[in-house]
């Protein structure tokens, strides 16, 4: 058997760390078993499903590093839904119903009144074809539920039936059918909710392997049912812990919380959300992961926790920091000349400064410093002129190397008699504009020693 995972984001905003995390699990879960990865949009609500966020979640996946074997979009395949529903119809597992929302809450109140579980009692099962037709003619129109296999003669009196599965992630689970109301499957203005649609393409594309968030636990149990109404296998699940922030809330796509596009933006390494997003929440340390396939040889499904996994968005900056500064300059030298950083200095120049960047495109800024001069915001203090103009006399003939900057401020500490801090800000001032930064020993054969004079004032 073929491992086919699939990822099914709804085009409605922006994927947020945690959705990114189901994508990683499901990504990394196919990569190590040599399987397929399938992102299926699940858009059936065509009033709040956008193209624009499909291209920007399929954007999120390519940058992540996640590159899909296939794409396919719910919208585009009604028709084996409408097939599906025809043939849970004809096997009476797809019942009309008429109840108002508000007379299901009436009901609901009245069983828990009654110390009984808030469960649908099926009521629309009993009525004839005259009480559905005066239904009808008040305007009212059917939802459709599924009608659970917790039986044994009388619908109306469900018994305690238990769906087992071996999950993927959180080990053996058991969900009772008789818990469970029967779910609605089609709305009364026709369309679709989220389980059969899901359920069909799951058959039809030969889904192995559904890994997901565990919000969905409960659910699976009427979905294993669904699949074997339908006359399918179910795959095998696993549900991981959900990411909040660490007040405890969750993500939404709608407020935009912790959205990938605003981490890219942001400029935090992908590797480093995919890193925090991966191995947060399970018995692994949360470190930096430098390639997809090293964090594939440490994604172990059943190291997850049960609970839920906080996270402060500060650490992403601490992984990306870290990964930043020790990437080699061949793994960056594109994305350098993007920022127009590039030809022969370009190099000693990534070397010199990597270890003082926050965000790879901060180097830029660097680039301009060593290139044009010195930032115009800092300035040498008029009464540190004259040191930095006699500091500039001891200068070392080149060539020049790392160890340049050694034997260039030995030599003015010994002229000047000056040391620490009131030796070395004025030159950094003068050479850089700033008061932090790169090591000097890496930046000063970059300038030269024609460059260097220039900058004395």
């Amino acid at each position: 058997m073929t491992v086919t995972v699939r990822f099914a984001p709804s085009p409605t905003g922006h994927i947020h760390i945690g959705n990114a995390r189901t994508a990683l699990f499901n990504w990394l879960y196919a990569k190590k078993h040599g399987g397929r990865f399938i992102l299926r949009f699940d858009d059936t609500d065509r009033e709040r499903s956008k193209t624009a966020y499909a291209e920007g979640i399929a954007r999120d996946l390519t940058w992540l590093g996640i590159r899909p074997d296939d794409t396919v979009s719910q919208s585009a395949r009604f028709g084996k839904y409408d097939a599906a529903a025809q043939t849970l119809r004809a096997a009476g597992l797809l019942y009309a119903c008429y109840e108002t929302p508000e007379e299901l809450e009436r009901r609901r109140k009245i069983r828990l009144t009654r110390r009984l579980p808030p469960v649908y009692g099926r009521e629309a099962l009993k009525l004839s074809d005259e009480e559905k037709a005066a239904f009808e003619a008040e305007g009212r129109k059917p939802h459709w539920r599924f009608l659970l296999p917790n039986f044994a003669e009388t619908p109306f009196e469900p018994q305690r039936t238990e769906v087992h599965w071996d999950d993927v992630v959180r080990g053996p689970q058991t969900v009772d059918l008789a818990s469970m109301s029967d779910p609605v499957l089609i709305r009364a203005d026709g369309t679709y909710l989220y389980t059969l649609p899901s359920v069909v393409d799951d058959i039809d594309l030969g889904v192995s392997h559904v890994i997901r968030g565990d919000d969905h636990v409960t659910n699976t149990g009427a979905q294993i049912s669904l699949f074997r109404a339908l006359g399918a296998e179910p795959p095998a699940f696993g549900h991981h812990n959900l990411l909040t922030t660490v007040s405890g809330e969750g993500l939404s796509k709608r407020t935009g919380a912790l959205s990938i596009a605003s981490l890219r933006d942001d400029g935090i390494e992908p590797m480093a959300v995919a890193s925090l997003a991966v191995l947060i929440g399970t018995s692994e340390n949360v470190s930096p992961v430098a390639t997809m396939p090293d964090l594939a040889d440490r994604f172990e499904p059943t190291a997850t926790s049960k609970s839920a996994a906080k996270f402060d968005p500060a650490e992403l900056a601490a992984l990306s920091r870290h990964l930043i500064q020790a990437m080699p300059f061949s793994e960056v030298a594109e994305r350098l000349a993007g920022l127009g950083i590039a030809g022969d200095k370009a190099e000693a120049f990534w070397l010199a400064v990597r270890g003082n960047l926050d965000r790879l495109e901060d180097a830029a800024a660097w680039w301009r410093i060593v290139m044009d001069g010195p930032d115009p915001e800092g300035r040498v203090s008029p009464e540190d002129q004259e040191f930095v103009s006699e500091a500039m006399r001891h200068l070392p003939p080149e060539p020049w190397d790392g160890e340049t900057w050694r034997v260039w401020t030995d030599a003015v500490k010994a002229a000047t008699g000056r040391k620490g801090r009131a030796l070395f800000m004025p030159l950094r001032l003068a050479l850089t504009g700033r008061d932090s930064g790169p090591e000097l020993a890496g930046l000063l054969p970059l300038l030269g020693r024609e460059e260097t004079l220039a900058r004395q004032s």
